[in-house]
């Protein structure tokens, strides 16, 4: 195994403890580390990197994945949408409204953030019998918005995201060859939802654009009726963020 040579902790802030936090965060930022990975990359002690990752996962600003590695925590995304400088996000807005007054149902933007899915921007119709508020954080075992966030996962990452997920390899083969996911119902009362992956450079899976509603609005098959529309809507936002 080739050793990783640790980083430098410097004074960024004058405060130890938050420059010691914050290359920990550095770290996650380049992906998924356990325990021991992040004292490899951090040259910190072990006592005080647990301590302080821990903490932070308490404050949502780290979170688990399902091997329980450390991973960025989903209140981050929540910092994004305040602050209001996030490209994608402010991107968002006006597609995600033009899609709910087209369609007339709730129209909302999700990423991932270890093994959970979190609603940065919305566009909520009137009527649609459900609400998801800026923030939700959600599992990544079920619903569209999930299975168009995982289906263009490397194998071995596939492999994890199906482990106690209600949807299977074969559904998410179907996913990559359509490029929209969906949930089905057959009653009226029943939400349904329609996904389409949103790629950023690199041709990266970064977001999801998913709209749900009421099967009276959607159909029982959403996906047939109304997928195009929706990747177009996630191809739109992903142009954006190449410029």
């Amino acid at each position: 195994m080739t050793a990783v040579a640790p980083e430098r902790v410097e004074a960024v802030s004058g405060v130890g403890v938050l420059d010691k936090a914050s290359l920990l965060l550095e770290v996650m930022e380049r992906g998924p580390a356990s325990l021991a990975e992040l004292v490899a990359r951090t040259g910190l002690k072990r006592p005080t990197v647990y301590r302080l990752a821990t903490a932070l996962e308490r404050l949502r600003l780290v979170a688990r994945d399902r091997r329980g590695r450390f991973v960025l925590g989903p209140r981050l995304g929540d910092m994004a949408v305040e602050a209001g400088r996030d490209r994608l996000v402010d991107a968002a807005g006006p597609v995600l409204r033009a899609l709910r007054d087209c369609m007339g149902v709730s129209a909302r933007l999700y990423r991932r953030h270890g093994d959970l899915r979190v609603c940065v921007a919305a566009a909520s119709g009137s009527g649609t019998g459900e609400d998801v508020p800026l923030g939700a954080a959600m599992p990544m075992t079920s619903g569209s918005a999930a299975q168009a966030l995982v289906a263009w996962e490397s194998p071995e990452s596939l492999y994890l995201s199906l482990r106690g997920a209600r949807y299977t390899a074969a559904t998410l083969a179907c996913v990559r060859r359509q490029g929209w996911a969906q949930t089905v119902g057959t009653h009226e009362w029943e939400t349904v939802s329609v996904a389409a992956p949103v790629r950023g450079p690199g041709n990266r899976v970064v977001a999801a654009v998913c709209v749900s509603g009421p099967v009276s609005r959607l159909t029982p098959s959403p996906g047939r009726e109304h997928g195009a529309v929706v990747i177009d809507a996630a191809v739109r936002l992903g142009a954006g963020l190449a410029r």
